[in-house]
């Protein structure tokens, strides 16, 4: 039996955290993946570039009432990224 590889981009815990954060919601602000993943800001900015370069995500930067809004949208790519590394775990873990 042979395993699929799993997607490197999406083979890190903070970013497949954001990704499945991502999947049940139209968007998200910076702030609210910054509570729900208990990331460090840098961090967490760190990672959301990597899955925006790759097309993943896209990245809406505003403002609400004279502060900085950072939100955060799964794009096509990122969801069917994320629906075939589900499928290969899955796929591992068949007897």
């Amino acid at each position: 039996m042979s395993f699929a590889p799993l997607d490197p981009i999406l083979h890190n815990q903070l970013r497949l955290a954001v990704v499945s954060l991502l999947v049940g919601v139209e968007s998200a602000e910076f702030n609210f993946i910054l509570e729900k993943t208990g990331a460090t800001r840098g961090n967490l900015s760190v990672q959301l570039t990597k899955l925006k370069d790759e097309g993943y995500i896209t990245i809406t930067k505003g403002y609400r009432d004279n502060y900085p809004l950072t939100t955060c949208k799964l794009a096509p790519k990122g969801i069917k990224a994320f629906e075939q590394y589900v499928k290969a775990i899955q796929d591992y873990l068949k007897p």
